[in-house]
């Protein structure tokens, strides 16, 4: 799993106007393939009398599904620049449609080029662009009266905290960076004197600073 990756938060949208074609950016978070064919199906049947509804996707690890589409524009003219702009965003995992209506002024092939990477970077924007880190569930048990000392000192670390469960001892999730959890776990032993019972559990993404 990546430690980091770029993708955006919601599905939005936004509208531009060039010369009068109006210019529909949609972008998505998507996890598959098929998620993202949905997506761009769907936006195709909401506009349905839409003069093009040009898509591109980037989804993977490694980026290794990438598929992107003119929908009847010159080849080259619409689908690679809304792909670029993922590209050059350093965006995964998402899916962005430009629609648009022809608005009787031809663009020629430079303008539409401009055009669709504009409408790419509108869709993009309403959609908020966001970072998500890995971070490794670390469960420290300790008695209660080491509770409060461990406490004080997570908050002064500025520790990302999971749930707390208070049973006949006190067990706090707390979620380091997954590349740093190793160090964290051996902190958290040193800190507690070897008094806790600290076990690793599974990763998960969350936003970065939120």
């Amino acid at each position: 799993m990546l430690q980091r990756y770029r993708t955006v938060r919601e599905a939005a949208n936004q509208e531009i106007v060039i010369k009068r074609s109006r210019f529909i950016g949609y972008a998505q978070p998507v996890a598959s393939e098929e998620e993202a064919v949905a997506f761009i199906e769907e936006i195709k049947r909401l506009h349905r009398t839409a003069t093009h509804n040009c898509s591109a996707y980037m989804i993977g690890e490694r980026d290794q599904f990438q598929k992107a589409s003119d929908d009847g524009e010159p080849s080259g003219t619409a689908g690679k620049p809304i792909l670029e702009v993922i590209k050059n965003k350093g965006l995964k995992n998402v899916a962005v449609v430009v629609t648009r209506y022809f608005g009787g002024i031809m663009l020629g092939a430079g303008g539409l080029v401009r055009a669709y990477t504009d409408g790419a970077v509108a869709g993009i924007e309403a959609a908020q662009e966001i970072e998500y880190v890995l971070h490794r569930e670390v469960f420290i048990e300790v008695d209660y009266t080491w509770y409060g000392k461990l406490e004080n000192e997570l908050h002064s670390r500025n520790t990302r905290l999971g749930q707390v469960d208070f049973t006949d001892k006190v067990t706090v999730c707390t979620l380091p960076e997954s590349d740093q959890a190793d160090a964290f776990i051996a902190w958290a032993i040193d800190f507690t004197q070897g008094k806790a019972t600290i076990t690793a559990g599974k990763d998960r993404y969350f936003i970065d600073g939120e």
